[in-house]
């Protein structure tokens, strides 16, 4: 587990990129949920929003700071959170938070984040440029 704290207390207020239950074929023998299941679902909320500013077709090229604090059981609501932090001629980094929420509780708790960096590319698979965002009031 990481040593460094949580960066917040509470999920961000804005819905969740991705929502799911974790079920007993996501885990090990002891009921810990896989850390690969879990970035994997990170990993699909990130490339949402980035294919959703870029318009199109993206791939994940990097995550960085993965941080893992602690775990997700089976049964647990798990709610990935995601905002877009940076964004390049092609590329974009999405800051990504998942968090916990036992069923029968109300509090949610950070349990991971990470930032995943992806690049818009064409039919070819080919980086492309990230298209601007469309002027405001028009």
């Amino acid at each position: 587990m990481s040593e460094r704290p949580p960066r917040r207390a509470t999920p961000p207020e804005e819905p969740p990129l991705l929502r799911t239950i974790a079920m007993p074929a996501d885990a090990n023998p002891n009921g810990d949920i896989f850390g690969g299941w879990l970035m994997g679902l990170m990993d699909l909320a990130a490339g949402n929003a980035a294919g959703r500013r870029a318009r199109g077709r993206v791939a994940t090229v990097a995550v960085d700071g993965m941080v893992f604090h602690s775990p997700v059981l089976v049964g647990d609501e798990v709610s990935i959170y995601g905002r877009i932090v940076a964004v390049g001629r092609s590329s974009m980094k999405i800051e990504i938070e998942a968090w916990r929420r036992e069923r029968a509780d109300d509090a949610a708790n950070l349990v991971t984040e990470g930032v995943f960096t992806f690049v818009a590319i064409d039919a070819a698979r080919r980086p492309r440029p990230v298209p601007p965002l469309p002027a405001s009031g028009t």
